[in-house]
């Protein structure tokens, strides 16, 4: 199998402009930065590299503007975030990206960085675009691919770009990521336990069929186990469904037979008439016509809570409930409790995906640890169904 080409640490890279593209997506409110994981992360690389006397030129994309110069997703708190951090001359790129562009790139010296203004600002990024591609390798002489998240999209800065350039490397964070996900589909730790939620199997069924093959035990939480409820012929009252999932699980159980790989569905739930109301604990056989199914019940938490301990290696992705109301929130964070528990006092593998599940874990009050936390959301979910991602195919 061909390898991902990662940047080596011994590269003499002193003077050589480097186009380095992150994954800087993050959550702004009226300019201000709400949650600054995604630049934290970014930072010990970009630190390295004007260390050793690189010339930086940063791409990075925010939000959707669809080629639109939307000013609330500017990067412009990102550049400021940057400015105020890294101990260096820090420059903003608002310009077009245009033939003319390379020469405005000139004055930049060495260990100096610059962070250009949201590239999906131009519409030609997410077309993958082969004259701009050209144009954005023709800024630098060796291009890093940091952004795992973005890997799953062709376009130019991450996919086209690299046609056009002589070096093309995957950073160190990228590594982190695949390396975590392998931990779990293919360098692991048996037993492995994959808990899976959120709110359709439909987007799921690749990821799910994919892991059933690889893990020992598939636990479906959240929205997701309502279907698997009605397949059992169990009242979901008003709980959130989807339409014609009955092949779709038999399929599930299928191939979980054929490949020996445990399914536990909840045997408890809580509901309410609202999202907004209170929650009442109850068995699958006790749900009316106006209950909603919002998280799991206490004797699936025990049941949760026994398969994690007796478990090497856990993959989780997607809630256990409506974390949004706290009324339903103690299924998750159980489950993140004691995840975390044993991926301390027994060096459990933890490996964590997807905004909603990072989302809902940190509202727990206690502090979390795992293995690895992923904010990939699509590429994590991609990878695991084994797809060849197209901006790591064109860095082996």
């Amino acid at each position: 199998m061909v390898k991902i080409n990662f940047f080596p640490n011994n590269l003499e890279i002193q003077s050589q402009k480097i186009i380095l593209r992150l994954d800087l997506n993050v959550p702004i409110k009226d300019k201000i930065i709400l949650d600054d994981t995604r630049i934290v992360l970014c930072l010990p690389f970009i630190k390295k590299l004007i260390e050793k006397k690189a010339k930086i030129i940063i791409i990075s994309h925010l939000g959707r503007p669809r080629g639109i110069k939307d000013p609330n997703l500017s990067l412009m708190p990102i550049y400021k975030y940057l400015k105020k951090t890294l101990q260096t001359n820090v420059y903003f790129f608002m310009g077009n990206i245009d033939h003319e562009v390379k020469n405005k790139f000139s004055y930049l010296k060495e260990g100096e960085v610059i962070l250009i203004e949201n590239i999906r600002y131009f519409e030609e990024e997410t077309d993958n675009d082969e004259k701009f591609s050209k144009i954005l390798a023709s800024l630098g002489d060796i291009y890093i691919n940091d952004a795992f998240s973005c890997s799953h999209r062709k376009q130019s800065s991450i996919h086209k770009i690299t046609k056009f350039i002589d070096k093309s490397f995957a950073g160190p964070l990228l590594k982190k990521e695949i390396d975590a996900i392998n931990l779990v589909i293919k360098n692991k730790k048996e037993p492995v336990t994959c808990i899976i939620g959120g709110s359709k199997i439909s987007t799921k069924i690749n990821v799910i069929s994919n892991l059933i093959k690889k893990v020992n035990n598939l636990v479906i939480v959240g929205a997701m186990a309502n279907n698997f409820f009605l397949y059992k012929n169990f009242n979901v009252g008003k709980s959130l469904v989807e339409d014609n999932t009955k092949e779709l699980i038999e399929k599930i159980y299928e191939e979980a037979k054929k490949n020996n790989c445990e399914i536990t569905i909840p045997e408890d739930c809580v509901v309410s008439t609202t999202f907004e109301g209170e929650g009442k604990d109850k068995n699958l056989d006790q749900i009316e016509n106006s209950d909603i199914i919002l998280d799991i019940g206490v004797n699936t938490i025990k049941k949760i809570k026994y398969i994690i301990d007796i478990s090497n290696t856990v993959l989780w992705n997607g809630p256990a409930g409506y974390f949004e109301n706290k009324n339903f929130l103690k299924g998750t964070i159980s489950i993140a409790e004691n995840i975390s528990k044993n991926t301390i006092d027994k060096s459990l593998v933890s490996v964590l995906g997807g905004g909603d599940t990072l989302a809902a874990i940190n509202k727990s009050k206690n502090k979390l640890s795992f293995s690895h936390l992923s904010t990939a959301g699509g590429a994590f979910l991609e990878y695991l169904e084994g797809k060849d991602l197209p901006g790591l195919s064109v860095l082996k």
